[in-house]
């Protein structure tokens, strides 16, 4: 059990859902547990992450500690410790968003110590300065396949050429894009095979519903899979599967799956929303499309799997890419230099 005495930063994640702001504090607070006494506050984590039940926030001691945040909950729930219970609390924001905040936000956003944005175009909505920090990825856990075809059997997946999409399954993140660029394009690529993966939420079950209609429709039911969410210590084998990975949102705050993917040695065609832009180098890495442009798509995934050479020189960019710019390694210990700046300690 970790001991609250010894912490002096806290990682709150208050929902229990699988998301993006889960799987970053699964990856960052072990790592940075490694160089400073940090913990996650969340109903559930792996047994690798240090974890503090809510509870026992009411009775830690007065010692100055960071509370960071990455939503309004959590935001609320550091101001309540802080000006209710009176506990010595650096309250700190990391936002992702890429729109105008409402005015409960920006007034949040104002009472907190300091803010970091993890793109500069998050950083252009907020009234404030920011520090801008780009998410990284665990690149020893995210890694290409030593043998692909063996994998594949592992799964349960199918050979020839594989196309993946994970995350959400709803309309914001662009599954039912995905489904129309595969309609138009594997019946002209017999070799090529598609891979949805996620969870579609109970309002996004006619969604769901009616993507598969349209593939059954199209008699293409045995060619595009859908796989359960799975927990995101176990997604790192699904990205090295694939030969390409598209990210079609409509809408996106930041967006790891591209990262993860390249990660893995996986080019990544993606629309040009959230972040993606400053993640994917066009033409080298993966390419870029409009949102809601299903002929794009298609063209642009076309141009990749018609060149076996372009193919793997991009899974090669794709990987290096990666090791250079976006380790997690790098994010962790620019998150870490703000917490000491905030508690007044030396630079580790």
């Amino acid at each position: 059990m970790t001991d609250l005495r010894n912490i002096r930063v806290i990682a709150p994640n208050f929902k229990r859902r699988l998301s993006g702001v889960t799987a970053t504090v699964i990856r960052l607070v072990p790592l940075q547990a490694q160089k400073i006494a940090i913990c996650a506050c969340a109903p559930e984590m792996p047994d690798h992450v240090p974890n503090v039940h809510w509870l026992r926030l009411l009775t830690m001691s007065r010692g100055v500690r960071v509370w960071h945040a990455r939503r309004n909950v959590e935001m609320i729930a550091g101001l309540a410790l802080k000006r209710i219970l009176g506990k010595k609390l650096k309250l700190l924001f990391t936002s992702a968003s890429q729109r105008h905040h409402t005015g409960l936000t920006k007034w949040l956003i104002a009472q907190m110590d300091d803010i970091i944005a993890t793109s500069a175009k998050s950083a252009a909505y907020l009234d404030r300065p920011s520090h801008v920090i780009h998410h990284g990825i665990d690149c020893d856990t995210f890694r290409p396949a030593e043998d692909k075809t063996k994998l594949r059997d592992d799964l349960d997946l199918p050979g020839g050429l594989l196309i993946g999409c994970f995350g959400r399954i709803r309309a914001s993140k662009g599954t039912d894009i995905f489904v129309d660029a595969m309609l138009h394009l594997l019946p002209a690529i017999p070799d090529a095979k598609a891979l949805i993966m996620g969870r579609a939420t109970e309002k996004d079950q006619r969604f769901l519903a009616d993507l598969q209609a349209k593939i059954h429709e199209a008699d293409l039911q045995d060619r595009i899979r859908f796989l359960a969410e799975v927990p995101v210590w176990e997604t790192p084998q699904f990205y090295r599967a694939l030969d390409l990975y598209v990210a079609p949102q409509r809408w996106e705050g930041f967006g790891l799956t591209p990262l993860e993917a390249m990660a893995c040695g996986v080019p990544v065609i993606a629309t040009r929303v959230g972040a993606f832009d400053e993640l994917i180098v066009d033409g080298k890495t993966g390419a870029l499309v409009p949102p809601k442009d299903v002929k794009s798509m298609v063209a642009a995934i076309q141009v990749v799997l018609s060149d076996k050479s372009k193919l793997h020189a991009w899974s090669i960019a794709a990987r290096n890419h990666m090791d250079t710019h976006f380790r997690i390694e790098g994010e962790a210990n620019a998150l870490i230099r703000i917490y000491e700046d905030l508690l007044g300690l030396s630079p580790s």
